[in-house]
């Protein structure tokens, strides 16, 4: 048994190891700087407006109905004919709904950090289709029904940037604040005039909306046919909801989509009938679709990437470290191969504190070049020869250099990663095919003596 290289091997898998303490160390400082971001963006959405999601248009109706019926006093026992009125509400959704937005992005900074605003200009129309006596069956004499008007849900009022009108046929109305439906929650309603039920009627609607968000607009397709369609020159979107888009394209200019529903997609009449008894209604505000506006340079991101893929980097290193010490029949001290492992660790430092200020593949260049250069200054003195210093940093730079394709390969990380390791193992097992393994560790013990 050769004790001298399993000694070295084995101080070589502590070394690893311990390795691992720094740089969980510096995955807990990405994530604590992540989470002072995220506080920063929180904190700036507070003073502007928060993601939007706009639901509506509903007509909502109003009523009294007067009801008779025999009741039992509960002292007595005795029945008794009463008559009594209850409350309650018709809701009428669009036959037509469409929404055209064109949206433009903004960068607010507050220090160092960065939060994304969108401007959206939307066109909403469509129409309703009300029945005669908005459908009631029963004995129209016994309903009463207020004035009907408009709801339209608007997550966070703060965020509209326009003096709302509605367009309804050939009238001009004026929008007033809250949606006056509390299933809706926050946004605006307009009153109707008073309409003829005696017949079916047809009400066309429209009004631009000029809405200012952070993160993401999602949209309820709320109308039996439903049309949406979004631009923006954000050319990093993240299509989410439960409908994707049936049209899109994305450039580096921007992108385009289009959402085309209809009520046996969303089952919405369904969805509005449950929600009938009040309160906040999650199913109805839940079947949305929509766009966010995904950063594809988060550096924080990418670093916590990175530093998933430190420890076979570190392996890797010292592999190449390894390779040189035994082919030229060097010894190497455990401290050195510490001191290449720390200075390993140090790139990610580097990278995450140079990010902030610069563009991340600047500041990988900046943090490689720098590590590359002092551990080739190093292990030149290390291996005694400046062609070996520079042969170990080529080598260094390549790893480097995958280890950036494989950050920005998110689809194909994995594969390349694995054909990575496959390479280095490969050409290891080459270098090495004619090597003694038992002289190994003696050679290296004869050397150190001398």
């Amino acid at each position: 048994m050769n004790r001298p290289l399993l000694f070295k091997l084995g101080t070589i898998a502590l070394l690893i190891v311990l390795l691992i303490i720094p740089l969980l160390m510096i995955g807990n400082l990405v994530s604590e700087r992540q989470s002072q971001r995220d506080e920063v963006v929180q904190d700036i959405a507070r003073s502007s407006s928060f993601a939007q999601q706009l639901t509506g248009p509903i007509l909502v109706v109003p009523y009294t109905q007067a009801k008779r019926g025999w009741k039992t006093n509960e002292k007595t026992g005795e029945r008794y004919w009463d008559e009594w009125q209850v409350r309650g509400r018709m809701y009428f959704l669009p036959e037509q709904f469409k929404l055209n937005g064109s949206m433009r992005t903004e960068l607010r900074n507050r220090g160092i950090y960065q939060a994304r605003l969108y401007h959206s200009d939307n066109r909403v129309s469509g129409s309703f289709s009300l029945p005669a006596h908005y459908g009631v069956s029963g004995k129209l004499e016994d309903y009463s029904f207020d004035p009907a008007f408009l709801a339209v849900g608007i997550s966070d009022i703060r965020g509209i940037n326009n003096d709302l009108k509605l367009e309804l046929n050939n009238q001009r109305l004026n929008f007033q604040p809250g949606s006056g439906e509390p299933m809706l929650g926050s946004g605006v309603h307009v009153p109707l005039p008073a309409m003829d039920t005696t017949s079916e009627q047809s009400l066309s609607f429209a009004f631009d909306l000029k809405l200012q968000g952070t993160a993401s607009l999602h949209v309820t397709p709320i109308g039996r046919d439903s049309v949406v369609e979004l631009s923006s020159d954000w050319p990093h979107p993240s299509f989410s909801g439960l409908y994707l888009p049936t049209e899109r394209s994305v450039t580096d200019q921007g992108f385009k989509a289009k959402w085309h529903t209809s009520f046996f997609a969303t089952n919405m009449e369904e969805v509005l009938a449950g929600c009938r008894s009040g309160g906040q209604c999650q199913g109805l505000s839940s079947r949305n679709l929509g766009v966010s506006f995904v950063d594809p340079v988060d550096q924080y991101l990418k670093a916590d990437r990175s530093i998933k893929y430190a420890l076979l980097f570190i392996v890797l290193t010292f592999a190449v470290f390894f390779l040189f010490e035994i082919l030229k029949r060097m010894a190497v001290h455990p401290m050195q191969y510490a001191l290449v492992g720390l200075s390993l660790a140090l790139f990610y430092l580097l990278l995450i504190s140079l990010s902030e200020h610069m563009g991340f593949a600047l500041a990988y260049v900046v943090s490689a070049g720098a590590c590359v250069s002092l551990i080739s200054f190093y292990v030149s003195y290390v291996l005694r020869s400046a062609a070996r210093g520079l042969g170990f940093g080529l080598l260094l730079g390549m790893l480097y250099a995958m280890l950036y394709g494989l950050l920005s390969a998110e689809d194909y990380a994995l594969l390349m990663g694995s054909i990575l390791v496959f390479v280095v193992l490969g050409g290891f097992m080459v270098l090495t095919r004619n090597l003694d393994w038992y002289g190994v560790g003696k050679g290296a013990a004869e050397t150190s003596l001398n």
